[in-house]
């Protein structure tokens, strides 16, 4: 991966862990207005573990594969 490569993926990464923390805070905020819509929640729920799925998923891409 060159350097070019690198620092995309690194901008990538760090979009994606605002969005993530976006996400957190918009689910906090839900539960504590008390009558949050349980659909909504959810599918918030569902876009924040993909979003961690594609952070794993870059944080690999990072890591040369090492055969031992």
């Amino acid at each position: 991966m060159n350097d070019n490569d690198k620092s995309k993926t690194l901008a990538a990464i760090e979009s994606l862990k605002e969005e993530h923390r976006d996400l957190d805070a918009a689910i906090d905020a839900l539960h504590r207005a008390g009558d949050a819509d349980q659909l909504q929640v959810q599918r918030l729920k569902k876009r924040k573990l993909a979003l961690r799925d594609q952070l794993t998923a870059l944080h690999d891409s990072l890591t040369p594969d090492i055969i031992a």
